[in-house]
Parts: structure tokens; C-alpha cells; sequence
């Protein structure tokens, strides 16, 4: 039998080698698995698990560390919520000053504007005992003044410049407003669409979510530590960690059961590749884990995170994350809540105030050590002498960005044109000729400004609403007769509207119908159990449809949305997402072929909600799909797989792929465990008449395994520019760490298998050419 031929060639043993505390020393093993509550948690052993190199900060720390009072100490794990409500509880700003002044503070969130956010440093640096500045975040999560698109969006673009871009305009935005820390990138890789945050993340591919990650890391720091103190730099957070994603039935907040090696094969990728980039910080996310609540989680903030990974920044909790462990059924009280999530290893404690509250009684009682609170402490105040903040505190208040600059803009147009995804275009409907007699544009968002996407800064979206569709559309065909219907509203069953919008298509040349999903219901408590078009939308569609007129459909969306029989009626549809700022131009670069589509598909679009989850890297079952065998696994009223596969988007173009070929087809497991790997090639010419971008994808897939593998999973991926006959060949690596995978060992156990491996190349996740590989 195969399976008993095969061995194990490759075991990286995760949780022995590196330790997890800043502070103290002993034993460099990861502890055994410790029982919930006890004095010997691995949360509350983390600063006492071994030696560190000092750090270029280390002196000047400790000898902080050492004028602190506890009270002091436990004031550094606090940070405090100013004027904007981005959850229950809001922002006291008298409370939050009195905590400054009395250093009982150390950071304060939702605050920006360089006059307040100095007014508020001056109380911390010039009236409290030590001076310890605060540190500011911030939710600057596609931009501040300049929105890009959502991040879902920018995943689509299958180009991580897009993410650094995103990243670099916003930090010199935010920094220059007094701003020092992001709560992003989120990397929560998911394969649930109901799941409004799948907005916020990039889709359903750790792979690919990893090489966004790393590149907005990049983007908001710098490519090192030291450029966390430039002025235009922000310190990134690494969230939700983790497996928020996994939330059942789509459910904000809602419980996930994982295996360790799901754990590690889907959900912690990105992590990793985020803190490998230089990720200053990390959020802790409101789940549980497999029982566990990520707040209150050992296993993942500890044993994981600071003694595997060796990961010495901060951790912060998520808005009352702390407190939250009480409604889990977790935690006793705000004490109890206190003793696990610190000992657990958050570091700071954002909202609630059980740290501040309880931490004195709870070290008197021996329930915290005070070397884990020293170790936490040290964390914080590192990532201020990181910031610069001792030496430079204050903001030039006459430098703040008050709104996008026209490089700015200019780089978000581009960012959403790229990030469009072209789904169907039959008869050529695009792209639309700029010397149309007429055009009509409808639907509810054809005027609309509210294209920015979830999680904006409120002022941001109240002084630069988007650029609107009609008026790009207006601009860019000139000399067209441009007419407008809003038909229905964006929610709601009111038709009155619709034969106006009919009346408008009937008398144009062609009818762009822009629908789909407000901002307002996607991101953050927004998950749907209907991801089709809401209200009356789609009879609106097929209203226009029925004039037999051509017409395209536009998506403005934050998740992918199921597109009802109206689809098989509509000749070309194009996924805008909510492209941001300049959403407008960006969608007229696309629709009249300034812009040539090039974006793929992110996350699978199912044909309907009775599929999910649907994902193109799921596992094999034992009687997989067989359209004449009516006992496997399918749907007896739905054709097998989803509407669009993850990677599917098309071009106004067309390219053409030669074979994959691999540099060798056979290579020992030895070789590739030293650092060896082989190359896969492939040529890709464009064999259309208009230059265009094609996205050339890599798949892989471990034929037979100790652990069931996914069908496919993406190993590598290329968007490459050719003019009309230009060609290329596309090059890809494959090592140890693209064949092996983790297993169900708790401290972290990663093999290569010998066996056969199916690599597959093409232009989506649906791909048939392959080449076959060998590990001996």
C-alpha cells in the first residue's frame, strides 16, 4: 500500500528552540501543557523561559522598569479609547486625561489630528511622575484621508504592491496626524462569505494572504525595525490572532473548532509571514479556540507565538477582549479575566480595565508573577523607543496631511483599477467605446459617494466621499449622451423606480448597472445570511436585461456575493469591490479600457448560500464528485463547484500558456530538507490585440499523505504585462516548506513526505495542465 511505504523526511520540531520571555532565564523548552487557571500556566511562565539578546533598548528599559511603582507598571498595559466609538463602552477623553497625568496610561486608540493628539502627549510627558510618552493608534485600515480599496479587493489585484502602496500613503497620512500604531493588516484567512470581515482580510488562501501581509508590514514600517521612528512610518498590527476566520455559520465573534494542524496549515501562515516582515505588534481576536478564547489562550499567544515564533513585541487585546473572557464562560470576574488573559500573554488591555483594577491584589495573592508583568511592560516600552517617541514626542502640528494629495489619489486610482475582476464579457460588450453617442448609467450606486468600504474614518468619508460612477463615466466619454436612473434604493423592495431606469437603457447605446453591497453591511457585525444582491436589485438587473439592449453589470461589494439567475442575462459582468477614493475613475479606467482587467478572484463566489463553505483548497473525501455516481459528494440541485473559482478573472485580451515543465521531476527529500528546490516553468504569450496583465498561478498537490492535503493549494503566483504577441516564461521555486505541511502535534511538527506530488499551472485554481514530481 502507498500509504505504508511513505516516511517521514522532514520534522522541524516548533516550541523547543527559542524561548519566550524578555526578562528572565532557565530552560529554553517549551512547557508542558498546563491546567487552565493554575500558577504554573504557560501564559504566566513566559518571561521566566530563558535568556534574550538584549535588545538595542534594553539598558535604558530596565532601568525604567526599575523607577516604575506596580501601579505605574500596571498603568503601561492600559490603553484607553478617546472620542471615536468604534464599539460599546465609547471614549471618556476627562477620564482619559486624569489617566495620563497620573502615568496610569499607556496608550490611548481612535485618536487623531496632530493639535489633539499633542495637547493629550504634553498632560503624559510634561505632568506624570516618569514622562512616559503614549503611544497612538489607530484603525487606519485601507487609509485615512485616501481610501484604497478594501483590502479583499486588493488580494484581487494578486499584486502585494498594491497592499505596500496602500500602506505607505496611509502611514505618512496617519504619522503626520499624531498617529504611531495601525491595527492592521488583519490576516484572517476565512471561507466563510457570510463573515462581514472577510471584507477586511484577503481571502481564502493562506499563501496568498501571507504575501499581502508581509508586503503591508513592509508598507506601514519600513523594511526594518529602525524605520519606526521616520516620520512617516506606523508600527502594523498583526490581527486577529487567530482563526478568527474559522467563525461558524459566518457569525461575528462566533465559536471555532480547530485542529492543530488546520491551525497551522491555514490560519497561522500569515502570521508568521507578517512577523518575519518585521510585524511590531499583534491583536489577539475574539474567538475561541477549539474551547479556548484567543484572549485567554496559551497555547496560541505563549506557547506559539512568544516561545516558538520568539516573537518579543506586543500583544494587544481586541476592544474588551479581556473583559469579553466573562461572557465566554471563561473567566469568574474582571480578576479572573485579568489573571488568565495576562498570564495567557497579552500584554496591553484595550477598553476595559481589569489589569489596572485587579493587578495589585492579584500579584499580592500570587495568581501573576511579577516578572510577566515586567515582561509585558518591557514590551510596551519598547515598542515607544521603537517609535522614537522619548526623544521626538510631539507632532509638527504645521506638516499634518489634511487631506489626499493628488500623488495620493493618483495611487489609489491605480490600486482600484488593478484590483477589478473582469467575470464574464460575451459579444464584447467591454470595453465601452469613449466615443458612445449615449451611455446610461443606474442603479443605486451609479451617484453614489458611498463607495469607500468598511472601516473609514468617519471624517474621512464625510470631507472625500468616493469619486462617484456617473461623473468618471460623464468625464470619460466626453461627447456621449450620459443618462441616470437610480431604479431602487440599496435596501428595500420599492420598484417605483425601475421603469425610469429601463426608459434610460431603451434610449442608450449600452446601460452600466452599478449594484451591490453598502459599505454599512459588510466588515465589522455585518454577516449576512443572504449574500445576494439586497432589496430589489436584482429586478432591476433583469429589467434592463429584458430590453434586450447591451448592457454591463458592475459589483460594488465586500464579500463575494451569489449573482442569481439574472447572471446567465447579463453579457459582462466586472467585481469593482468598494474600490476607495478615487472608486469612480478606477471603474471608468476599467469600463472604457484605459485599463486593461487583470485582477483575479480572491475567494470562490458560490452559486448559492446552501454551499458554503465552498473553497477551492478543500480536502478530498473518500467518494469525491462523480456526476454519473449519485452516492459521492455533491448537491443532487446544484452542478458541482462554486460560480467563479478562487482565481478566475478574465482579460480584454487573451494569452495563451505553454506546458509546465520542472528543471527535474524527481528530487531527494534530503536534498530539499539542507535548502534545495526546483523550478517549475511556464511560457505565457499574449495572443490577443490589446496589451493586458494575465496572473500565473501555481498549484500544488500531495497525491498521498499522513494527513489528508487539500486538492490543490496555491504555492506561487506572477502578474506579468505583455503587449499584443509578447511573451514570457513565468519561473517558479519549490522548496521544502511548498511540499511539506503540519501535523497535529501541539509543539508544532512540520514533515516532507516522500511520494508524488501534482503541480499545476494556469491562469485560475481550476487549472488542468500539470507536471508531476517526485520526492525520494
Amino acid at each position: 500500500m502507498q500509504g505504508m511505504r511513505r516516511r517521514t523526511l522532514l520534522s522541524a520540531a516548533g516550541g523547543t528552540a527559542v524561548a519566550g520571555g524578555l526578562l528572565g532565564a532557565g530552560s529554553a523548552q517549551a512547557a508542558a501543557p498546563a491546567v487552565r487557571g493554575t500558577a504554573t500556566d504557560a501564559g504566566q511562565g513566559a518571561a521566566a523561559d530563558g535568556p534574550r539578546a538584549a535588545g538595542p533598548y534594553d539598558r535604558k528599559i530596565r532601568e525604567l522598569l526599575g523607577r516604575m511603582t506596580i501601579d505605574e507598571k500596571f498603568g503601561q498595559l492600559q490603553q484607553l479609547p478617546w472620542t471615536w466609538d468604534t464599539g460599546p463602552g465609547g471614549g471618556e477623553t476627562k477620564a482619559v486625561e486624569d489617566a495620563a497625568r497620573k502615568g496610569m496610561l499607556g496608550s490611548v486608540f481612535s485618536i487623531f489630528g496632530a493639535k489633539t493628539t499633542n495637547a493629550l502627549q504634553k498632560i503624559a510627558v510634561e505632568e506624570s511622575r516618569l514622562g512616559i510618552p503614549l503611544v497612538f493608534g489607530l484603525d487606519v485600515i485601507h487609509g485615512m484621508w485616501t481610501n484604497f480599496p478594501i483590502p479583499l479587493a486588493q488580494a484581487a489585484s494578486f499584486d502585494p504592491a498594491v497592499s505596500a502602496a496602500d500602506a505607505e500613503v496611509s502611514a505618512k497620512e496617519a504619522r503626520s496626524n499624531g498617529v504611531h500604531w495601525t491595527f492592521a493588516p488583519m490576516m484572517d484567512v476565512t471561507h466563510e462569505p457570510r463573515w462581514g470581515r472577510i471584507a477586511e482580510g484577503n481571502g481564502e488562501d493562506p499563501y496568498l494572504t501571507s504575501q499581502f501581509a508581509a508586503a503591508k508590514v513592509r508598507g506601514y514600517q519600513g523594511k526594518d525595525a529602525k524605520g519606526l521612528k521616520d516620520k512617516d512610518r506606523l508600527a502594523a498590527c498583526a490581527k486577529h490572532f487567530v482563526a478568527y476566520g474559522g467563525a461558524e455559520g459566518g457569525r461575528d465573534y462566533n465559536t471555532v473548532d480547530v485542529s492543530e494542524s488546520r491551525l497551522r496549515n491555514l490560519y497561522l501562515p500569515p502570521f508568521k509571514a507578517a512577523l518575519d516582515a518585521g510585524a511590531a505588534t499583534v491583536m489577539a481576536s475574539f474567538n475561541t479556540i477549539s474551547g479556548v478564547p484567543a484572549h485567554g489562550n496559551p497555547h496560541t499567544l505563549t506557547e506559539i507565538l512568544k516561545r516558538e515564533w520568539g516573537f518579543d513585541g506586543l500583544v494587544v487585546s481586541d476592544f474588551t477582549g479581556v473583559q469579553e473572557l466573562i461572557a465566554h464562560g471563561f473567566a469568574e470576574d474582571g480578576a479572573d479575566a485579568a489573571r488568565l488573559s495576562l498570564n495567557a500573554g497579552v500584554d496591553m488591555e484595550m477598553t476595559s480595565t481589569h489589569f489596572v483594577d485587579n493587578g495589585k491584589k492579584l500579584l499580592r495573592a500570587g495568581k501573576i508573577e511579577e516578572s510577566r508583568l515586567d515582561d509585558a511592560v518591557y514590551r510596551v516600552l519598547q515598542l515607544k523607543f521603537q517609535l522614537g517617541l522619548f526623544d521626538h514626542p510631539y507632532v509638527d502640528e504645521d506638516g499634518a496631511v489634511d487631506k489626499p494629495t493628488a500623488e495620493a489619489r493618483k495611487a489609489a486610482r491605480t490600486a482600484g483599477a488593478r484590483s477589478m475582476v473582469l467575470l464574464k464579457n460575451e459579444k464584447s460588450v467591454l470595453p465601452l467605446s469613449a466615443t458612445a453617442s449615449s451611455i446610461a448609467v443606474v442603479g443605486p450606486f451609479a451617484d453614489s459617494g458611498d463607495l469607500l468600504g468598511t472601516w473609514v474614518i468617519p471624517a474621512s468619508q464625510e470631507k472625500f466621499p468616493a469619486v462617484k460612477v456617473l461623473d468618471a463615466v460623464k468625464k470619460a466619454a466626453p461627447k456621449a449622451k450620459v443618462t441616470y436612473a437610480k431604479g431602487v434604493d440599496a435596501a428595500g423592495e420599492d420598484t417605483s423606480g425601475i421603469p425610469a431606469a429601463v426608459s434610460a437603457a431603451k434610449a442608450a447605446d449600452v446601460t452600466v448597472v452599478v449594484v451591490g453591497e453598502p459599505p454599512s453591511i459588510s466588515g465589522e457585525a455585518a454577516a449576512r445570511s443572504d449574500i445576494s444582491l439586497p432589496g430589489a436589485q436584482e429586478k432591476l438587473v433583469e429589467a434592463v436585461a429584458a430590453t434586450g439592449k447591451p448592457f454591463v453589470v458592475v459589483l460594488v461589494n465586500g464579500r463575494p456575493l451569489t449573482l442569481g439567475g439574472w447572471l446567465a442575462q447579463a453579457p459582462a459582468v466586472l467585481v469593482a469591490w468598494h474600490p476607495g477614493t478615487e472608486a469612480g475613475n478606477a471603474l471608468a479606467d476599467v469600463l472604457f479600457g484605459t485599463v486593461n482587467p487583470g485582477g483575479k478572484l480572491p475567494v470562490s463566489f458560490p452559486r448559492t448560500v446552501g454551499q458554503i463553505p465552498i473553497h477551492y483548497n478543500h480536502e478530498s473525501t473518500g467518494r469525491p464528485y462523480d456526476p454519473d455516481n449519485k452516492y459521492t459528494s455533491k448537491y443532487l440541485d446544484l452542478p458541482n463547484g462554486p460560480q467563479f473559482p478562487f482565481g478566475h478573472g478574465l482579460s480584454y485580451t487573451e494569452f495563451t500558456l505553454g506546458g509546465p515543465k520542472l528543471s527535474r521531476s524527481s528530487v531527494p527529500a534530503q536534498a530539499l530538507r539542507k535548502g534545495d528546490t526546483l523550478e517549475v516553468s511556464v511560457s505565457v504569450r499574449n495572443t490577443g490585440k490589446r496589451a493586458g496583465d494575465e496572473v500565473v498561478q501555481l498549484y500544488v498537490h500531495d497525491k498521498a499523505a499522513s494527513i489528508t492535503q487539500p486538492v490543490r493549494k496555491l504555492r506561487g503566483f506572477r502578474r506579468v504585462t505583455l503587449e499584443p504577441g509578447g511573451s514570457t516564461t513565468v519561473r517558479f521555486r519549490l522548496g521544502a516548506e511548498d511540499l511539506g505541511f503540519w501535523t497535529n502535534d501541539t509543539r508544532g511538527r512540520f514533515v516532507l513526505e516522500e511520494g508524488t506530488f501534482d503541480l499545476y499551472v494556469g491562469t485560475s485554481s481550476a487549472a488542468d495542465d500539470k507536471v508531476t514530481l517526485t520526492v525520494t
